[in-house]
């Protein structure tokens, strides 16, 4: 949560710096201009990308292939496009980053070992559902309880004694 609230605070500011600075070289109007025409050509770019992707996708599908990479491609497509949307030139350059085909390639792979790395660990931790915690406060082992009692009251209607359903004593 401090690394997004983090973010959050110093990405504007950021982007607002390199905006004064530009404009301070080329002019207020200037950058505004180019700050439109980036958007706009992020806007065609991503349009043909994400044409692109989607036919990738469907060949897929076609050829009885799980698309895998064209949906993490989809989805780098989608945030470059929210990124060269953003006004700012910072943005925009990482934006434009994403559109390249190797540089997304790069991005990919990444993304792809990062889940790949959470599934295990996730998987692993389901066959071991009490690794990492503590195991009393989940349950009693057999050699560990006296009897097999459930605790009083707890309203078992064919114990008429009320007393939890004792066994083996």
């Amino acid at each position: 949560m401090p690394v997004l609230a983090l973010l959050f605070l110093v990405v504007p500011l950021l982007e607002l710096y390199v905006i004064v600075q530009v404009a301070q070289v080329i002019g207020v109007v200037e950058t505004l201009a180019l700050l439109v025409v980036m958007s706009v050509l992020g806007a065609w770019l991503v349009k043909r990308q994400g044409i692109a992707i989607w036919r990738r996708f469907n060949s897929t599908l076609r050829n009885g292939q799980v698309p895998h990479r064209e949906i993490v491609d989809g989805a780098l497509v989608l945030f470059a496009g929210a990124l060269l949307l953003t006004p700012g030139f910072t943005s925009d350059v990482l934006g434009l980053l994403l559109l390249l085909p190797p540089t997304r390639a790069i991005v990919r792979s990444a993304l792809i070992s990062r889940i790949t790395a959470v599934r295990v660990i996730d998987s692993a931790a389901s066959r071991f559902p009490f690794s990492g915690r503590d195991r009393a406060a989940d349950t009693r082992d057999v050699w560990e309880a006296e009897s097999w009692e459930t605790p009083a009251g707890d309203g078992d209607p064919d114990d008429p004694t009320g007393r939890g359903g004792e066994l083996g004593r």
